[in-house]
């Protein structure tokens, strides 16, 4: 135990406790922000609307969290960041403290590493160039900003509301389309920003000094700027130190106010910054795990990137502003966004189902309600509004994986409401007429993008989805539609070359194919979704069996597995996606994730069980760099977590999930109404391989959610 989990231990014992691991202690934040990971090392809330962080450039591809590690200056804090995702936004109300006359082109300032303190809810920094100490930390809705000025000079505050992260196909001066600053007094401001970057949104703010500001300066714009910068001076600060509050709300000032005054009315930084912590230790204490420390370091990390998103985007009365730009109401407790569905499907949101079901209803019902008004499911949903970026419809899979399991609160026929409609009605990149008339996307129809052949494989697999919760419901003229769909996965299929191929309208392949070359449309359109043939010939993870009968035997799909894990292309390494390979398996992008499991359906257990072994322990570490490939709002995360307990959801709305092995000696897992799971690895114990639930002997590879919720002990034994 280390010395501050001892202290920690200490004080509950004399205030009458039980001793509580303090697991933050075991997250960097820090991991993921070097490289393609795209993470951010700033203070935040459990699913909360703020991500208070540094910001070292806000207008590249490398800064999409608006942070990379290698950068040694920052331009400022500001209040809002995404998670490892691709594209940018967010980045709201910049704050940069500093003394004296400053350099009013550019506030940065540089900094030593050393100086930088990063755990769940807190970060610290001393910026070199300004002469300050600054802190972070962090409510569901308010961002706490603590500076300690290191001279007795002039004390000033930088006071950005016309930055954002952007993409760097936009300009930074014309990123804010409308603007509202009053200053209430000397020591608050409060107004509105309007954006337009990845998707276009209001912010509604309240910033709140404990010390009023003595002079203020308006900087002139720059053309094209809509929102405001000032320069704050404040001449005495008691003990040299300001603190500033930002609250947050997607529909009103009032709204901002609300918040700050149930979260943060105080001016109690140290108690803030303890909430938030035992905040994330109440999640991150639902497993448990026996490993070396750097392990823990990137299973716990992990877990924290996984509970970041997707973010409250509702007030703390309900109330949140929709798709439409109108107030609604949330179902339940909190209404929520940032939904990167063409990552997190996969195992996120399934994991979600076992760590946080609680939160599941109110994630579904989100889904459900921004449905209601833009009349389909989001594809992937950022601030209540729809992108439309990556393919696929997979909050379908999300929503059906909820009601199949149980979740309560989530009404059934309002779900497949929602499932069955957007899978039906025409939309963006979803043209369901032309799928069904031809039983694929012919890439002859698609346009210049195309993606046929993801496009298509992708829609199989939802397809699959709403047919589960058609049988459920028994809707069976449905469920018969559905499950053909599901099967259009083989009309892609090209014997001749073992792959997932494009087709034109008249059934025609199309020429010139070359299944290591990967396309997208961000450089080189075509068939595939920054994948090439080999990654995506996987792809209809809800019918290994009908992949194996297309390649004709076990035998003949385990071959062309082990081809894929071998097979090598230098062209492949310079591509979007094709990142952590292995042959020509990508980690770093995730229609690979399942593929290593793929194994067991061909009756080759040893054979996954390797390959996840050499994929954990070959894309993972507990550095900057430790996340290979776009963190993508916690789904490299998922895979981490899932692949660590020893089983992992192929096929995510099946309610099933396949075995591999243990990467730890135990895992202690607390489900709800007082169940554990306790899942341990013997490989010293002697006998033939075999699995153990509750003392009986699984058959087969598989493992139910319903099995796995009751609890017990899953033992991997003499594998």
């Amino acid at each position: 135990m280390s010395k501050s989990c001892l202290l920690v231990c200490i004080n509950l014992v004399m205030l009458g406790s039980a001793c509580a691991e303090d697991f933050s202690q075991f997250v960097d934040p820090f991991i993921g922000t070097d490289g393609t990971g795209h993470t951010f090392p700033g203070a935040a809330y459990p699913f909360g609307m703020v991500q208070v962080s540094p910001d070292t450039n806000n207008h590249s591809w490398d800064h999409t969290s608006g942070y990379q590690y290698k950068d040694d200056s920052i331009m400022g804090f500001s209040q809002n960041h995404l998670s490892g995702t691709g594209i940018s936004d967010l980045g709201d109300i910049l704050l940069q403290p500093f003394v004296g006359d400053g350099r009013q082109s550019s506030f940065r300032s540089t900094f030593e590493r050393t100086t930088q303190t990063a755990s769940p809810g807190y970060y610290a920094v001393t910026l070199t160039d300004h002469k300050v100490t600054v802190e972070l930390t962090a409510s569901e809705h308010v961002a706490f900003h603590k500076y300690s000025y290191l001279e007795d000079a002039d004390n000033k505050l930088y006071v950005d509301f016309q930055h954002g992260i952007i993409n760097n196909w936009l300009k930074l001066n014309e990123h804010v389309i409308d603007s509202t600053v009053e200053f209430e007094g000397d020591d608050t401001i409060v107004g509105f920003i309007e954006t337009a970057s990845w998707v276009q949104h209001k912010t509604f703010f309240v910033l709140k000094f404990d010390q009023p500001f003595t002079a203020r300066q308006q900087l002139a714009p720059q053309a094209g700027e809509r929102a405001p910068k000032y320069v704050l001076s404040f001449d005495k600060l008691a003990d040299q130190q300001l603190q500033v509050k930002v609250a947050l709300s997607t529909v009103s000032v009032d709204g901002a106010k609300k918040n700050l005054q149930a979260e943060v009315a105080d001016w109690d930084f140290a108690r803030v910054r303890q909430a938030a912590r035992d905040e994330w230790n109440r999640y991150l204490s639902r497993i448990e795990i026996e490993a070396p420390l750097a392990q823990k370091e990137i299973f716990y990390s992990g877990l924290y990137h996984m509970f970041i998103q997707p973010n409250i985007t509702s007030d703390v009365d309900g109330q949140y502003r929709g798709y439409d730009d109108k107030i609604y109401q949330a179902y339940g407790d909190g209404h929520y966004s940032t939904f990167s569905l063409w990552d997190t499907y996969r195992a996120a949101h399934p994991l979600y189902t076992i760590l946080v079901p609680e939160k599941v209803d109110e994630f579904v019902n989100s889904l459900l309600a921004q449905h209601e008004v833009q009349t389909f499911l989001p594809i992937w949903g950022l601030m209540n509004k729809e992108t439309y970026t990556m393919i696929g419809n997979h909050s379908i899979p999300v929503v059906v994986d909820a009601v199949l399991k149980k979740i309560p609160g989530i009404d059934r026929q309002r779900a497949y409401m929602a499932v069955k409609e957007t899978a039906t009605i025409n939309h963006k990149n979803s043209d369901w007429v032309l799928y069904e008339e031809y039983g694929y996307y012919p890439f002859d129809k698609l346009g210049r993008d195309g993606e046929s052949v993801s496009r298509t494989l992708e829609s199989t697999y939802d397809d699959f989805a709403v047919a589960q919760l058609a049988g459920e419901l028994g809707e069976h003229t449905d469920y018969e539609r559905f499950i053909r769909r599901s099967g259009f996965y083989r009309n892609l299929f090209d014997p001749t070359t073992g792959f997932m191929r494009g087709k034109d309208s008249n059934g025609q392949w199309r020429p010139d194919f070359d299944p290591l070359v990967p396309t997208s449309p961000m450089n080189n359109p075509g068939d595939y979704t920054e994948a090439n043939a080999y990654q995506y010939s996987w792809a209809a993870q809800h019918a290994p069996a009908g992949m194996i009968e297309l390649f004709g035997s076990k035998e003949k799909f385990v071959a062309k597995l082990d081809e894929f894990f071998t097979t090598t292309s230098e062209e492949a390494e310079v591509h979007l996606g094709q990142e952590a390979l292995i042959g020509q398996y990508a980690h770093g992008n995730e229609p690979s994730h399942h593929i290593a499991y793929l194994y067991q359906f061909a009756g080759r257990p040893d054979k996954t069980e390797q390959m996840v072994h050499r994929i954990y322990n070959d894309f993972y570490d507990n550095t900057p760099d430790g996340i290979q490939g776009n963190e993508d709002c916690g789904q490299m995360s998922a895979w981490y977590v899932f692949s660590t307990m020893g089983f992992y959801p192929v096929n995510p709305s099946s309610g099933t999930y396949v075995l591999g092995l243990p990467q730890v000696i135990r895992v202690r897992l607390k489900l709800p109404a007082g169940k554990e799971l306790i899942v341990s690895r013997d490989l010293e114990k002697e006998g033939s391989r075999q699995i153990k639930l509750r003392g009986e002997q699984i058959q087969g590879f598989e493992l139910s959610h319903q099995q796995l919720m009751q609890g017990g002990n899953l033992e991997f034994e003499g594998l």
